[in-house]
């Protein structure tokens, strides 16, 4: 690769950028807004749930974390992106146990369920029309998730803490 090849690469991941980094943020809000509905209304038979509702924000909002310190990166940041939208509908699952298998729960949990591997691995997050998808698949996961009362427009999102972040952890969730 020479350097206007690497040039133009660069220029393109910095292009893309802010479209995975919006799925992130709007999947890592998503993962911290579930993770408080959970533990505001699971009873004491939902204790797992907590636990794995928080769990699943802390690693979306890890992956949020490392997009925004990192370099550009199509691949990556779109695998990022991906990662906090899986986490989102691991809480989604969580929220859906925590509401007896409402309808707008299910609901809700199956759009997040559809958003979560958007903007497939094969393209690595340059395909203008998955990533097109994968943004169509964050809105309605939000609307979804609206109408299940799960989150609330304009309510502010809990702060997530990253926890500790060692080369290993980050490795093995391939962030």
């Amino acid at each position: 690769m020479n350097e206007h090849e690497h040039g133009e690469g660069e220029a393109a991941a910095a292009a893309l950028r802010p479209g995975h980094a919006a799925r992130a943020e709007s999947a890592a809000a998503r993962a911290a807004a579930l993770s408080r509905y959970v533990e505001r209304g699971g009873s004491g038979e939902h204790a797992d749930a907590v636990w794995r509702s928080a769990h699943a924000a802390r690693v979306a909002a890890q992956a949020l974390a490392v997009l925004s310190e990192s370099a550009p990166d199509t691949a990556a940041d779109s695998r990022r992106a991906r990662n906090a939208a899986a986490s989102a509908a691991q809480a989604s699952q969580t929220a859906q146990l925590v509401d007896d298998a409402a309808e707008t729960a299910v609901a809700a949990c199956q759009a997040a369920l559809k958003a979560s591997p958007a903007a497939g691995a094969k393209h690595v997050g340059t395909d203008e029309r998955l990533n097109a998808e994968a943004d169509a698949a964050e809105r309605a996961v939000v609307v979804a998730a609206e109408r299940a009362g799960w989150i609330r427009p304009g309510e502010t999102v809990p702060a997530v803490s990253t926890g500790v972040r060692s080369p290993e952890m980050m490795t093995m969730l391939h962030l």
